[in-house]
């Protein structure tokens, strides 16, 4: 244990060594006080030392007998304790060192999470406030124990690096504090989809914040994250400060496979319930298949229904690729990304149709 902390703790004074000052000064014993009090003299002696708190009620009986106002002793008693769990904060977090060297420090330093110049030791407080956490514990509960768990209903234990991910996830709350958003209202912002597809289609360069305003103003938290290191992770859904959180990565950096994931996750929002959590292409993360697979159903239908693609035989060129484009009145990087999801196209071909997406977090 840190030496420093433990001479800390050894020079905090109780408010007691004030009473004993007092009494010595009076000329009045321990055995005295606990008469004119009302306590037994083992009550006082622990008080004294520290052992036992100064009420309100003992700091108006010490009013009473010593003639000091009863606030005085409250604000003397409130002082020590803060200062004395302050202490034992400290000592408990030089605990936590090796723990928080799990997580992607550098990288939330350079996003503006944490502080850049401070000390490993200086950066456990931080770390605390980023997750909203007081302990190691919480943190375990929350992310790791999903029995226990208010927060999520999936445990990120399986995960490769539940520190990064849970990192991840945490960004995207702290983003979404900041949005303003209506009452969510599942009619209205399904009523909004064609609008939000022709912004896909279309990708002006302020299609982000175009996407971000039409999710809020019908109740929906869109956020953009960046990429962690050891996070990797496409999207993820849910329900965060009572509105559904829909947060999206640029994993891919296409623009077939941002907008999928978009849709995919608004399919998750308007057919799944509010307590689940869905992680988006996240190995080790506890998966329910049959809600995945009708949120890709619900994303392709919405991008490229299934009737403009059941002609496609043989090798396919890149007029028949711009044919579907245009029947389904959509950008042609989506039905290469579509052909190569459904594995009728190779993943290597036609991919300079595609176009480039890297978010930063707005």
């Amino acid at each position: 244990m840190n030496a420093n902390l433990i001479l800390a703790k050894e020079l905090l004074s109780p408010p007691g060594d004030t009473i004993q000052e007092t009494i010595d000064m009076m000329g009045m014993r321990q055995n005295e006080l606990a008469e004119r009090m009302g306590k037994t003299e083992s009550k006082i002696n622990d008080i004294i030392k520290g052992k036992e708190p100064i009420t309100v009620n003992t700091a108006l009986q010490l009013e009473l007998v010593l003639g000091i106002p009863a606030k005085f002793w409250l604000a003397r008693e409130a002082n020590f304790r803060e200062e004395l769990a302050r202490i034992e904060q400290q000592e408990a977090q030089e605990l936590m060192i090796d723990w928080i060297k799990k997580f992607p420090l550098a990288q939330l330093k350079k996003l503006g999470y944490l502080s850049k110049n401070k000390t490993i030791k200086e950066l456990v407080p931080e770390l605390l406030k980023f997750f909203g956490i007081a302990t190691q514990k919480g943190w375990e509960k929350i992310y790791l124990n999903d029995k226990m768990s208010v927060a999520f209903r999936v445990s990120l234990t399986s995960t490769a690096d539940p520190y990064a991910i849970s990192s991840w996830l945490r960004m995207g709350e702290l983003q979404s504090r900041n949005l303003s958003c209506a009452e969510f209202n599942a009619s209205k912002f399904k009523a909004c989809l064609p609008q939000i597809r022709e912004i896909a289609i279309k990708q002006p360069e302020d299609f982000l914040q175009e996407l971000k305003s039409i999710c809020a103003n019908n109740g929906v938290a869109c956020v953009f994250t960046s990429c962690l290191p050891k996070a990797p992770i496409s999207g993820a859904t849910r329900w965060f400060s009572n509105k559904p959180l829909i947060q999206l990565s640029d994993r891919y950096k296409t623009n077939d496979h941002f907008w999928f994931a978009f849709f995919h996750e608004v399919a998750h929002v308007l057919l799944h319930p509010k307590k689940d959590i869905f992680l988006e292409n996240l190995k080790g993360a506890e998966i329910d298949r049959q809600k995945e697979k009708e949120a890709d159903a619900f994303a392709s239908d919405l991008l490229i229904p299934d009737k403009y693609l059941k002609n496609i035989k043989g090798k396919i060129t890149k007029e028949e690729i711009l044919d579907i484009a245009h029947k389904a009145n959509i950008h042609p990087s989506f039905v290469v990304g579509r052909l190569q999801h459904n594995e009728m196209l190779h993943f290597s071909r036609f991919n300079e149709m595609k176009i480039p997406i890297s978010i930063n977090q707005i």
